[in-house]
């Protein structure tokens, strides 16, 4: 690449919508032209997690994951690199996940709960994204993803919501929806959103 990739950041609460719109964001891109940084590959081990009053473990703190690998991995990509990682899994081993090899490209997207809240990564983010849902809505899609589809027990997920995702969310993360360039409204739809954001990246990589 001629010049440095163009970093986005896309972050907004759990059940948000922030995967599906980064799914479809790099289908309407071309996957040639998106490289896609998960930050929930870097939680720490399950058994080093921080943990509440009632010793459950807490994934939704900054503390919870390797911030020193996940930046380093992301400076990687932006200086056109490739990075191996694992995906993630709270029920596997790390010799049973998935090896997840990430090529660089004109844009890097880094996506996560937490991606605006270092101030190293935070600051070099050309474009921030924050993606909104009412709470009800982000609610009903966590529970769907974690009892239905993932089939955890329904109490701890509820438990973990009102006692993790609602506090983190309102302490960490809420806050930082000023700060971003673009807010993309996601009740029930994000084509509007999606198309202005895609037609402008595309722009970006013309002028390469």
């Amino acid at each position: 690449m001629s010049s440095k990739p163009f970093l986005v950041g896309i972050t907004g609460g759990s059940g948000s919508g922030k995967t599906t719109f980064i799914k479809r964001l790099v289908e309407d891109m071309g996957i040639e032209n998106v490289a896609v940084l998960t930050q929930d590959n870097y939680y720490i081990n399950r058994d080093n997690q921080p943990k509440d009053i009632n010793g459950v473990e807490d994934y939704d703190r900054p503390e919870s994951f390797d911030f020193v690998q996940y930046k380093q991995d992301l400076f990687k990509l932006l200086n056109g690199e490739s990075v191996e990682i694992y995906e993630y899994n709270y029920n596997k081993s790390k010799q049973e996940r998935n090896k997840i090899v990430i090529k660089s490209a004109k844009i890097v997207v880094t996506e996560g709960i937490f991606v605006f809240h270092f101030p190293e990564i935070s600051d070099l983010i050309n474009l921030k994204i924050f993606v909104d849902a009412k709470e009800a809505v982000k609610m009903r899609r966590r529970i769907y993803r974690d009892a239905v589809e993932r089939g955890y027990d329904m109490n701890d997920v509820l438990y973990r919501y009102e006692n993790h995702v609602t506090p983190s969310y309102e302490r960490y993360i809420k806050p930082i929806r000023h700060d971003a360039d673009i807010i993309i409204p996601n009740n029930a739809d994000f084509a509007k959103g999606l198309a202005v954001l895609t037609q402008f990246l595309k722009s970006k990589i013309k002028q390469e």
